[in-house]
């Protein structure tokens, strides 16, 4: 590897640690906790410490779907060059860092999925449309199913006709159920991807769907279990609990989610010159998000926990719950969607169910989503044409 291509390579590392901490410091620091913020369970400084561990975890044993999908799935016949790669990283770090300085949340997996199908179609790389399709569906069906869960949620959780020692227990078995069918990094076959439920069944050498069911069951009922005492013992720590644990499950799966999206513009270059693993990529990846929730979260936490609505701990749990699900979802297809997105519309749907418009700033919602689109169209375009009008290749 000679001096100039090791040059663009470090400065294609360099962005991407960029990219990272921006990513750390907008929409993954600051979305999975801003409704624990908002109801008062957590302060907005520790919030950003705690995010920051989790998002971190998430980013080294879930992140490897997205990254694949954003690196390689994007634009087919051509692989992005070093210098394609520092394009899209900085266009899609600087509308970011425009977000955070402004308080709008932009969406992060606009602006970088659409920078990488700029440059790359202007590469002479075609369009590559069912993985637009899939991508498109969960990004227009994020808001309408985040924030209708949500606020189904939010108005079920305060009647007096379902006790809360009931409800939420069983709300926070369902979660504990779907986490028992996640797959982690390190748990499958051979050191790869799989599930509890999967190691469980290899383990019991039962391929049917008894033991998947058995174990679902089991997880769900011991968190159940758990909740349920938390709540008889003290119903106000009880629910704090559900909210920073759900919290830190949705931080959890923003790293899985967002690191994709710093990282995974440089596996192509990797794969190119064989230089480290994707695990190692992932690591690097992490900590810049980390450094990015400690350093630059706060402001964006308070944004969204005090801006979009006035949440108690109930519309709380109920914006975090289909927040974690959808989330994800994403994961699992291994489509980069907006964490902003996701909380955004959970948050104004549960807050919604219940104050009603004089519960959330219609003029903010309405820039955001303005915000959302216009980061997209402006990321492709910019794209494409820098990738026109510079040597790029």
């Amino acid at each position: 590897m000679d001096a100039s291509v090791l040059g663009l390579f470090l400065v294609a590392g360099l962005a991407s640690l960029f990219m990272a901490w921006v990513i750390g410091a907008g929409s993954s620091g600051a979305t999975p906790f801003a409704p624990a913020v908002g109801a008062n369970a957590i302060s907005t400084m520790r919030a950003a410490f705690v995010v920051g561990l989790f998002g971190f975890a998430g980013a080294v044993v879930q992140g490897a779907n997205v990254s694949e999908a954003v690196g390689q799935g994007l634009v087919d016949g051509v692989s992005l060059p070093a210098t394609g790669v520092i394009v899209v990283l900085l266009i899609g770090a600087g509308l970011m860092a425009v977000g955070i300085k402004t308080g709008y949340p932009i969406a992060t997996a606009f602006t970088v999925t659409g920078s990488v199908i700029g440059v790359g179609l202007a590469l002479g790389g075609t369009p590559v449309w069912p993985k637009y399709v899939q991508i498109g569906a969960v990004w227009v069906l994020t808001p309408f199913v985040g924030g209708g869960v949500a606020f189904a949620l939010a108005s079920v959780l305060p009647r007096s006709d379902v006790p809360e020692r009931y409800s939420v227990p069983v709300l926070s078995g369902l979660v504990g159920a779907v986490l028992a069918n996640v797959e982690f990094a390190f748990l499958g076959p051979g050191g790869g991807a799989g599930s509890l439920v999967g190691l469980a069944q290899r383990t019991a050498h039962s391929d049917g769907i008894v033991v998947p069911v058995v174990v679902s069951v089991v997880v769900a009922a011991v968190v159940a279990g758990i909740v349920m005492r938390d709540i008889r013992n003290d119903m106000a720590v009880g629910l704090r609990r559900v909210l920073l644990s759900l919290g830190s499950l949705v931080a959890f799966s923003a790293g899985g989610s967002q690191v994709g999206l710093a990282v995974g513009p440089l596996l192509p270059l990797l794969s190119g010159f064989d230089v480290m693993p994707v695990v190692a990529v992932l690591i690097g990846g992490g900590l810049g998000m980390l450094v990015g929730s400690w350093t630059g979260a706060p402001r964006m936490i308070k944004s969204l926990a005090r801006d979009y609505s006035s949440l108690g701990p109930r519309r709380s749990i109920a914006a975090l719950v289909p927040s974690f699900l959808i989330a994800q979802v994403a994961v699992l297809l291994g489509v980069p969607v907006s964490f902003n997105a996701i909380v955004v519309s959970a948050i104004i749907g549960s807050g919604a169910a219940v104050g009603g418009s004089d519960a959330i700033d219609s003029r903010k919602i309405l820039v955001t989503v303005w915000a959302w689109a216009g980061s997209l169209v402006l990321a492709l375009a910019v794209g494409y044409v820098i990738a026109r009008l510079l040597p790029i290749g």
